[in-house]
């Protein structure tokens, strides 16, 4: 019977549920050496998956029963493992690790710490008292729905409680709208001189807002079931920024090239596609961060990262745009 994780039990550690009654063996062993440890060893809980580790215990592969059975005793492990093994990172939480199970279907997931050192593993018995038929797929299949439903039921709240922790965010864009607004009357002079810019302002910020929404939304399905480190952020970064500068320079172009039709004035054009391309560029940039920043904090991206990329891309744009005007027209 399933039981029912409150929504503390689900932020917990998932290292307060590691047990250490798995199959493990060494990636020095041969076939034949390692069922023969198993014989003399043998574990107290049920088998699901058989580790490899190094001598410094570190996690090196995943041994399938059906090729352990099958192999001669006398081929090394190290040529029958799989050396490609999901595991979760010691800082995953129970609610991270649901995800996991839903995603990859797996009964049962190492835990690792910086090193990859094999601490133990978490697998379907966390979520429930008994495990009797899980060699059954349909039993298997109700339990991931079951995950599914506590994942879900941690995120769910009452339409208070969905106000109260939503409504902070939001205020991020209120804040940025009303400093937008003071920083454009910084800029009176040179909107009163040449007010056609003024009428691009909306198409600048929209089209950042746009692609910052983009890339919050590639960032949170990069993040699903996946593990995280502060180590992979800078490379997703660089590579928004490259995509970043490719959809600004081209959006710029295309809205310069009007402005230069419509007003003939080709430094107009020039604040408006430096305006577009630095904008959208550091919008892709800081939409791809927030995701994975909050995260890492242990904040909920999901409903703060959209607020607080879509305020950030308006302040960045305004004042790229606005200084360029202020350059370019003087």
């Amino acid at each position: 019977m399933a039981t029912a994780l409150t929504k503390v039990e689900l932020h917990d550690p998932v290292t307060r549920h590691l047990h250490q009654d798995f199959a493990r063996m060494l990636v020095s062993q041969t076939v034949g050496e390692a069922l023969d440890d198993l014989r003399r060893n043998p574990p107290a809980g049920r088998i699901l998956y058989l580790y490899v580790v190094d001598e410094q215990g570190r996690l090196a592969g995943v041994v399938p029963t059906r090729r352990l059975l099958l192999a001669a005793p006398d081929q090394p492990l190290a040529e029958i493992m799989v050396r490609q093994v999901v595991a979760l990172p010691a800082r995953t939480t129970v609610l991270e690790a649901c995800e996991f199970f839903i995603q990859h279907r797996f009964l049962a997931f190492p835990v690792v710490d910086e090193q990859r050192r094999l601490l133990g593993v978490v697998d379907v018995e966390l979520y429930t008292r008994e495990i009797t038929e899980l060699d059954d797929g349909r039993v298997r299949d109700d339990l991931f729905q079951l995950l599914g439903v506590h994942a879900g039921t941690a995120q769910d709240d009452s339409p208070l409680s969905g106000f109260r922790r939503r409504f902070p965010w939001l205020g991020c864009n209120l804040a940025a709208g009303i400093l937008a607004a003071f920083l454009s009357s910084a800029y009176q002079e040179e909107l009163d001189r040449v007010v056609a810019l003024a009428f691009f302002i909306p198409v600048v910020l929209n089209l950042a807002e746009s692609v910052s929404s983009q890339s919050v939304s590639l960032a949170l399905q990069a993040l699903h079931g996946r593990p995280l480190s502060w180590t992979m952020i800078p490379a997703r970064l660089a590579g928004e920024l490259a995509t970043g500068l490719m959809l600004g320079l081209a959006a710029g172009a295309a809205v310069g090239l009007v402005g230069l039709v419509w007003l003939g004035q080709a430094r107009v054009a020039l604040c408006i596609l430096g305006g577009i391309g630095g904008g959208v560029a550091g919008a892709a940039v800081l939409g791809t961060a927030m995701p994975f920043v909050l995260r890492l904090l242990h904040l909920e991206p999901r409903v703060a990262a959209g607020p607080i990329a879509l305020a950030g891309a308006d302040v960045i744009t305004i004042l790229l745009y606005l200084n360029l005007e202020r350059w370019l027209l003087h």
